[in-house]
């Protein structure tokens, strides 16, 4: 059965979109089976592999027009799929508030497809809302993105109690597969003291590798590429070859730092 993390930080503009969209990308080059489901209604991952944010996609499977397997589209690269975000996933949150069991839909919907990949990562959106909820109830585990800044280590602080929340009351299981340092700058003081101090708190957990800030990972989205399509041997493109290579060591746990 496919392992499902969420792709979560509730503080925006820490590189989680283009993580999502990169990490599977690296997956799926490395031949294993990937489904990526844009659950941000902004739709960056969508569009970030190229697709056109049409039809019911995420919402649909919501809303229950659509199966999972029925909302799947294919990508330019094979053995990457994608559940894609429309504009009607803005209506989603509204919907849900009076339906019971309205934290566990995506949970119920993705079972059916679960067998297929080897990896179903949900990119979610900077809040927490119903959305995010859902999510957290349908995944195994969360990857977390940090940028290397001050505010950053308060934003984990939350994170980690809604975190606790979920655990309590919707999914006990859920664990924070690594923390992803992103826009790291070897040459700054403050992004080697951010890394220092995550390390203290999550120690193994945090990733040996790290996103540095890189021009590519900022110009791919514009041309509606991953940063692998638009320029390989890039930092940036090289980095999450590395950290796909990191996570598929050893079960899929990967060799932390």
């Amino acid at each position: 059965m496919g392992r499902v993390i969420a792709i979560t930080n509730q503080k925006g503009g820490v590189g989680k979109t283009t993580t999502a969209v990169n990490l599977a990308v690296s997956l799926a080059l490395a031949e294993e089976d990937i489904l990526l489901v844009d659950s941000d209604p902004q739709g960056n991952a969508t569009s970030g592999l190229g697709a056109e944010r049409e039809g019911s996609g995420l919402y649909g499977v919501y809303s229950g027009d659509l199966s999972a397997s029925a909302a799947i589209r294919e990508t330019s690269i094979s053995r990457l799929s994608l559940i894609p975000s429309t504009v009607d996933l803005l209506g989603v949150e509204l919907e849900l508030v009076e339906k019971t069991g309205r934290e566990a839909v995506l949970f119920e919907r993705l079972a059916e497809v679960r067998e297929r990949f080897r990896y179903i990562f949900i990119d979610c959106p900077p809040s927490l809302g119903l959305l995010t909820l859902n999510a957290l109830v349908a995944a195994d585990s969360v990857l977390v993105p940090v940028q290397c800044e001050y505010y950053a280590l308060e934003g984990i602080g939350m994170l980690s109690r809604t975190l606790s929340l979920v655990r309590s009351s919707f999914n006990p299981g859920l664990s924070i597969e690594g923390v992803l340092l992103t826009m790291y700058d070897s040459r700054n003081a403050l992004s080697h003291q951010v890394a220092e101090e995550l390390r203290k708190h999550f120690g193994e957990k945090v990733y040996k590798t790290v996103i540095p800030r890189n021009i590519t990972l900022a110009e791919a989205p514009s041309h509606g590429k991953p940063a692998l399509l638009y320029d390989a041997r890039s930092r940036g493109a090289q980095s999450y070859l590395s950290l796909a290579k990191e996570i598929l060591s050893e079960n899929g746990i990967g060799q932390r730092a």
